[in-house]
């Protein structure tokens, strides 16, 4: 039992740093990036890769960091002529072009079969001591990013960031450059994506294009809006609640005794009802954002 509950928290936390990134640029700064989940996927790609090729897992997590962030700035830039809304789709194209890429580019990605055999982070302890330091490894990183979130909110680029998002003109009116606040929005939700995707590569020793489907970027929006979209302990709160329902869709299923195709559906019909009823009498989320107050 202690096996499987470091192994929902390690989980939980890793998609929890994901969602903070998206809270840093669709709660903070009001982006809508329906491909948000290619930061992950790049940083994911990027520390197997170089993993593989035997350089130092640091190498590979600067690499993982470093790709995420250009992909941002591309992203940033990308959309620096369209609507909110055209801008969220132009997103979802990228990630998915992303993804072709790693499905076809077999010498680099593995292509369908994915990246197998990845070192791991902790190749000395076995076992539950193993576990033990890569969850102790995944908390202290999650807490560092809601630190850094929690202060962000606070400072003079987090209070720039939420007035872009509220009254885009009043901020042009005030001297600010949207396009260098959206590209410094972007830039801060990549690294906590890509440290994400590179830590879940080291803890399954694998990466495949499935890591980049649409279905994850919209796992994480779920996560956001259970949790409470612009507060950063919200987005936690949520992904744990949301890892919990997949975590706990297994016991249902053997005490149902239903197959796996179902079960899958399953899972995504409680996650959607839970969503809902949130929708219904949380609008706002568990943990609602405080205006005025770092969150």
């Amino acid at each position: 039992m202690s096996s499987f509950i470091v192994h929902f928290v390690t989980i939980a936390s890793i998609y929890a740093l994901m969602a903070l990134g998206l809270n840093l640029q669709a709660g903070y700064a009001g982006l809508v990036n329906f491909g948000f989940v290619a930061f992950a996927g790049l940083g994911a790609y990027a520390a197997g890769i170089v993993s593989n090729a035997g350089l130092p897992q640091g190498v590979g997590l600067l690499a993982a960091v470093a790709s995420a962030c250009v992909l941002a700035v591309v992203i940033a830039r990308l959309g620096r002529n369209l609507s909110s809304d055209y801008w969220g789709i132009a997103t979802l194209a990228l990630a998915e072009i992303l993804r072709t890429i790693a499905l076809n580019e077999g010498w680099l990605t593995g292509g369908a079969q994915g990246i197998g055999g990845i070192a791991a982070l902790f190749p000395t302890p076995a076992g539950a001591q193993g576990d033990w330091a890569f969850l102790a490894l995944v908390a202290v990183c999650l807490l560092l990013c809601y630190g850094a979130s929690r202060r962000l909110a606070g400072a003079r680029f987090g209070r720039a960031l939420k007035l872009m998002r509220e009254e885009p003109a009043l901020a042009t009116a005030f001297g600010y450059d949207l396009i260098a606040l959206k590209t410094r929005a972007s830039v801060a939700a990549a690294v906590p994506a890509a440290l994400a995707g590179a830590l879940l590569t080291w803890y399954t020793s694998f990466v495949g294009p499935d890591s980049m489907l649409a279905s994850e970027t919209f796992l994480i929006w779920t996560m956001v809006m259970i949790g409470g979209l612009g507060n950063g302990l919200g987005v936690i709160c949520g992904a744990f609640v949301v890892q919990a329902v997949y975590s706990s869709v297994p016991f249902l299923k053997d005490a149902l005794g239903i197959g796996s195709d179902m079960a899958g559906a399953v899972r995504l019909g409680i996650v959607g009802v839970l969503l809902l009823a949130c929708m219904i009498w949380r609008p706002r989320g568990l943990l609602p954002e405080r205006l005025g107050v770092a969150q």
